[in-house]
Parts: C-alpha cells; sequence; structure tokens
C-alpha cells in the first residue's frame, strides 16, 4: 500500500489506486494521474484549490468535500463528520478536524479514514490531537508536523495513541525537515510497532 501513496507537497495527496484519490491538490503543475475521485478536507486555499481541482476534474470524477468547501464546488458532494461514502469496495469516513482548542468554535474541517483494498488510511487534516484517535488502529496515518495547528509532538502523541503500521507527516518542506525530523525522532520512540516514513514530493 505504502507504494502507492505519494505527497504532492503541503498537504496534499494522491493514492494511486483502484479509483485514483486526490486529497487537497495543491499547486500541481501537472498531474500525475486523472483524478477519479478528489477529497478536499477544507474551505483554506491550500485544501480547497479550485484551479488545481480543476486541472484534475474529468466529466465522471466525484469531489467529496467538507460542507464549506462543497458550497464552493459546484456538483461536489457533501461529506459530514462520521459520515460514510461507498465507492464499491472502497469506503470514505469523514472525521473531524479540530484547528482550534477554543470551546464552541469549529471550522467545519474533515479527515478522512479511506479504506481501500484491505487497508486502512487515516488523513488527519488540519487538526489537534482529538479524543477520536484513540479508536483508530489504521495500517497507514498522515499527519500533520508544521506547528500551525498539530505540532511534531502532538503528532508523535497521536502515533502512540493510534500505533499504525506506517507513519507519514505532511506540511514540511526543505526549510522546515527539522519539524519532520523532530516526529520522526519522537514517533518512533513513542510507537516501535510503526515506521515513520519521510516521503519526498512526487511533484
Amino acid at each position: 500500500m505504502l507504494d502507492q501513496i505519494r505527497w504532492l507537497g503541503n498537504s496534499s495527496f494522491l493514492i494511486d489506486t483502484t479509483p485514483v484519490i486526490y486529497i487537497n491538490p495543491w499547486r500541481i503543475a501537472t498531474p500525475p494521474a486523472p483524478a477519479e475521485v478528489i477529497l478536499i478536507g477544507s474551505d483554506k486555499h491550500d485544501c480547497c484549490s479550485i484551479p488545481d481541482i480543476a486541472k484534475l476534474r474529468g466529466p465522471n470524477t466525484r469531489i467529496i468535500a467538507c460542507e464549506r468547501a462543497a458550497a464552493e464546488l459546484p456538483g461536489s458532494e457533501i461529506l459530514r463528520p462520521y459520515q460514510t461514502i461507498s465507492l464499491g469496495r472502497v469506503s470514505i469516513k469523514g472525521l473531524p478536524a479540530v484547528d482550534t482548542l477554543t470551546p464552541g468554535t469549529t471550522s467545519g474541517a474533515l479527515g478522512f479514514v479511506i479504506s481501500i483494498n484491505y487497508y486502512d488510511i487515516y488523513y488527519a487534516g488540519d487538526t489537534h490531537f482529538i479524543p477520536e484517535m484513540t479508536a483508530l488502529r489504521p495500517d497507514v496515518v498522515i499527519l500533520p508536523v508544521d506547528g500551525a495547528v498539530m505540532t511534531a509532538d502532538e503528532a508523535a502523541r497521536a502515533v502512540a495513541s493510534m500505533r499504525p503500521r506506517w507513519a507519514i507527516p505532511c506540511k514540511w518542506s526543505s526549510v522546515s525537515r527539522v519539524n519532520a525530523l523532530r516526529f520522526q525522532e519522537q514517533a518512533s520512540a513513542a510507537s516501535s510497532e510503526s515506521q515513520i516514513v519521510l516521503l519526498q514530493p512526487a511533484v
């Protein structure tokens, strides 16, 4: 499964399987493959990039988005927290992405649990550590480590809770590689069951 997950930079990913799934495509110069499904977890500019979605979108592409993002994307389908959409043998479940710790406030953003080819991939989105994570046992977890919401230490705590087979940090670059390396160190110490994988952007 790991070799079918391609990081496209920032929080953008391609799951190159059947169907071909993009998550939050952003700044994609040349699409690696046509999109069959596009998942949009937030209405932030680097998640809901209308020009990038237009590059990938074909006549039969399904766009599945949180409510705020769906409002900007005609023809898209709304996915709400804890709702599951089935696409043949693939299922996509929405989980809340909590990017603020202020009580009573929410951005309406989502993370996704993608169940495909007998693997569960948890893409957390822009979120802090949330109680829902403690109930998950994904094979793959993808976590931001930029510190804008989730820090490297908090992401390591999430790995310790979920104990995935593979953990992939995102939202880092050559400039902020120190965040990814700190996450790798902390998460490896927190969960001996998990392999921390630092991918290189595919585009």
